[in-house]
């Protein structure tokens, strides 16, 4: 994302067209699936190529975000046998560094101590000083559960903390 002060309206440039500037987000999100299924093909495998998109707005931060594909366990349809390997390979290499944030989402109606995200993120960081955890799905909890101590840092401590979201669908 990059900051652009003037800018009346966001837009979105890929790098694998240059030039061409995206103003409705709706197409940035078909480019990125034509993309992935040239680069992936439509079996749903993985791969480390990058698809590039810079988006300016006058509403947002200097800021690199990678969205890295969520654990899978077994595969799917002609997925590749070998997809778990695939995906952790690909989430290691890129929140090993020191110099990562992890955002771990975690589906807030679930046990959050069986949350794949977090325990990735703790192989890299122990001691949760650069993990932020992200609870969906609040709005689908269990009637008379609440995610507050998890927000609060009571069940799972992180630095960062924990944000509870719900999605617009």
């Amino acid at each position: 994302m990059i900051y652009t002060p003037h800018a009346a309206k966001e837009w979105a440039e890929f790098l694998h067209k240059p030039g061409d500037k995206y103003y409705d987000f709706s197409k940035v999100r078909e480019e990125i699936e034509l993309d992935t299924d040239r680069i992936c093909g439509r079996n749903k495998d993985i791969s480390s190529a990058v698809i590039y998109i810079k988006i300016f707005s006058a509403r947002v931060v200097d800021l690199t975000l990678i969205d890295l594909p969520g654990s899978t366990k077994v595969p799917t349809g002609d997925q590749p046998t070998d997809i778990e390997h695939k995906i952790n390979n690909l989430q290691m290499q890129y929140i090993a560094p020191q110099s990562s944030i992890i955002m771990a989402i975690c589906p807030a109606n679930n046990d959050i101590a069986n949350a794949d995200a977090l325990k990735i993120a703790r192989r890299v960081d122990p001691m949760g000083e650069r993990t932020v955890g992200v609870l969906t799905k609040t709005d689908l909890m269990d009637e008379g559960t609440n995610c507050l101590d998890i927000v609060r840092g009571k069940v799972y401590p992180l630095k960062l903390g924990f944000t509870p979201v719900v999605c617009r669908s």
